[in-house]
């Protein structure tokens, strides 16, 4: 499995550990803000809240919590103005990185991002020196509980690119485009996902020593603990044993 795909099944484990202590609410409030001040506060006429509704409901956000959220962003006040930004970079052993994030002052912002690049041996690049080296997919992602041949029927069936699957479960694939229309033809076969979101993957991979991947680890949390980051993507691979090593 690669490093990459590892680390997302990190990331699950410690985002559900993070909404306890309010990090994950701070960044679904930023999201739900923005997509209800750019597409609108129903969330069935606007796919970016409706996504961002699942997500908040996934992390057991209360609903007035939401409610108020997308209320604020729908206002269009100053308060609900948090601008889209995307730094792209390089981590460790020369792993591309593409920081998303949403923020109120850039200045801060890329401060934030160039100094953990920087504190890690990694630095900032210029707009698109790394964004080629990914691309856009939805990914559904089902838990082990789920019978995989029941989802990958479901999933061919509503127009899913792939399935892929592991010992922790499988993950449908799409393109962005027919996202919605499978997630609706995996929940009318009765299938529940435990997150679906539309991501970056790298399209190559750079495989990492023991010392880089743990930096890199180590950079990737940095990262996201920053209140403006809302996603981090990187390109790297590291071999199983030292992926659950570092993972310990």
């Amino acid at each position: 499995m690669a490093g990459h795909s590892k680390w997302a099944n990190i990331k699950r484990r410690k985002g559900a550990q993070d909404a306890k202590r309010g990090k994950v609410f701070t960044k679904l409030i930023r999201e739900l803000v923005t997509a209800s001040r750019l597409g609108g506060p129903d969330p069935a006429a606007n796919a970016r809240l409706r996504l961002a509704v699942d997500k908040a409901r996934g992390a057991n956000m209360p609903k007035d919590t939401m409610e108020r959220a997308i209320a604020r962003g729908a206002g269009g006040g100053d308060d609900a103005n948090f601008d889209e930004v995307v730094y792209e970079g390089y981590g460790p052993g020369g792993t591309a990185l593409l920081v998303e994030g949403l923020t109120d002052n850039r200045n801060r912002t890329v401060g934030e991002v160039r100094h953990a690049l920087t504190k890690a041996g990694g630095n900032l690049g210029d707009p698109g020196s790394v964004a080629y080296l990914f691309e856009k997919k939805g990914l559904i992602v089902f838990g082990s509980d789920v019978d995989a041949d029941q989802v990958m029927e479901a999933a061919l069936e509503a127009g899913a690119d792939d399935v892929r699957e592991s010992e922790d479960g499988c993950t449908v694939v799409t393109a962005p485009a027919d996202f919605e229309q499978v997630m609706a033809g995996l929940q009318g076969a009765g299938l529940t996902s435990s997150s679906a979101e539309i991501v970056l993957e790298p399209t190559t991979t750079v495989s990492l020593s023991r010392d880089d991947a743990e930096k890199m680890l180590r950079l990737a949390d940095t990262l996201e603990d920053l209140d403006d980051v809302q996603n981090v993507y990187a390109n790297f691979d590291v071999p199983d044993d030292v992926m659950a090593e570092l993972a310990g």
